[in-house]
């Protein structure tokens, strides 16, 4: 049975457009960058990305299925795989912005907030920062210390948050000065506003601007080069109209943001590319016809599918608008998982080869797979850890001492 998707005429000649447009725009011969990679995006490859965002906004290709309204392309699921397809084929430097603080503030926010803070965004005008975690506070995100206070018409938030944003001025060096006028413009936190109140329920979801007096930041020098910042928040005071939601509704607003970075959107994802420079390198060298390692060779690749085939499956049913349960964390826990295993296996079957990096001068796939071995590692942390997935799903399924739904979301807004 046969279960490949056949595109149509029309969105094939929709294809040819997004071809031509992005032969036009994107500099022939640039180098192909690989996912997660700040270390190697210098400033001028960075203000490019910046500059073509701002390009592909304007075509509504950023968010195609999200209302035009609000600067999304009004198209269809079809449209965007097409277009997520022949973007990927390029492996073009990181230049999407996130959509868990859109989709929160669709959700929870007024009018004028989706015009300031989703419009922009969705148009490639906004660079955004979520400022959830802190060095006491992951895992278990409650128990956040960030405070907010009231005082007249403002908020004055103090606290520290980890883990933040992705310097791409990392290429210089670990004690480099964070250029962050290039790099933020909006920074989506969590801070405790009534600390009388009950847990879940005492915290609100605030939108500051990334130039804010009293905010520093300072650079990590972190295992998988991702040049990740630590941001101190000294008395920063912000108007009312920047918190999303009621003061006690931070954690609910939190959730529709959270549902999606745990997977619940689903991901397009084509093929994984350090698992097939995995198995190429494996032929190129003679150790795929090894019977014991091909065998190896097979669970990665099998791993990666399933991972590929999870994110799809997920994208179809927010696309579709369906309601959602473990889904989410049932891919991201696969994906944290199985990463390692590919890692794992990669190092088996290519041994050293596998752990050679950019400034070697025999490094292969401009050391592609040496940053996965660093980056399966660090996977295991981000959008909830390994155990945070498993917790989610057994809620999910009702198998655990509580139970939960998934959160809503822009694709399910008004069904809960």
């Amino acid at each position: 049975m046969d279960f490949e998707y056949r595109y149509t005429s029309d969105q094939e000649l929709f294809r040819k457009e997004v071809n031509d447009w992005l032969d036009a725009n994107v500099p022939e011969g640039m180098k192909p960058h690989f996912a997660s990679d700040a270390a190697h995006m210098d400033k001028e490859t960075f203000r490019w990305a910046k500059e073509f965002r701002q390009k592909f906004g304007e075509k509504g290709w950023l968010f195609p299925t999200w209302p035009k309204e609000y600067g999304g392309g009004g198209l269809t699921a079809e449209h965007d795989v097409i277009i997520q397809e022949e973007v990927s084929k390029r492996r073009l430097p990181g230049f999407r912005p996130s959509e868990l603080m859109p989709a929160a503030v669709m959700v929870w926010g007024d009018e004028d907030q989706k015009q300031r803070f989703v419009t922009p965004t969705l148009e490639g005008k906004r660079d955004l920062y979520q400022l959830f975690t802190e060095p006491g506070a992951g895992s278990d995100l409650a128990s956040l210390k960030t405070r907010a206070v009231k005082d007249g018409d403002d908020w004055v938030i103090n606290g520290e948050k980890v883990f933040v944003g992705t310097h791409h001025g990392y290429k210089n060096g670990p004690d480099s000065e964070p250029e962050i006028d290039e790099e933020v413009d909006e920074m989506f936190t969590l801070a405790i506003t009534d600390p009388d109140a009950p847990r879940h329920r005492n915290m609100g979801y605030f939108m500051i601007p990334g130039d804010a007096p009293g905010v520093t930041y300072q650079t990590l020098d972190l295992l998988a080069d991702w040049g990740k910042l630590q941001i101190y928040l000294d008395n920063v005071r912000v108007p009312n109209d920047r918190l999303i939601g009621g003061e006690g509704q931070g954690w609910q607003v939190a959730q529709t943001s959270l549902e999606l970075e745990h997977g619940g959107g689903g991901q397009i994802v084509q093929r994984d590319h350090p698992t097939l420079r995995f198995l190429e390198l494996a032929s190129e060298t003679g150790r795929a016809k090894d019977p014991h390692y091909q065998q190896t060779m097979m669970d990665a690749y099998i791993d990666s599918e399933i991972g590929r085939l999870f994110g799809l499956r997920n994208y179809w049913m927010y696309e579709s608008k369906q309601e959602m349960s473990y889904h989410g964390s049932q891919a991201m826990l696969w994906r944290k998982e199985s990463v390692l295993r590919i890692a794992d296996a990669t190092r088996d079957v290519l041994g050293l080869e596998a752990l050679v990096d950019l400034d070697d001068p025999k490094v292969k796939f401009d050391g592609e797979l040496e940053h996965f071995q660093r980056d399966s590692l660090v996977w295991a942390h981000p959008g909830g850890t390994i155990e945070v997935q498993k917790v989610i799903v057994a809620r999910r399924l009702g198998v655990s001492r509580t139970k939960e739904r998934a959160a809503t979301t822009p694709s399910t807004a008004g069904k809960q």
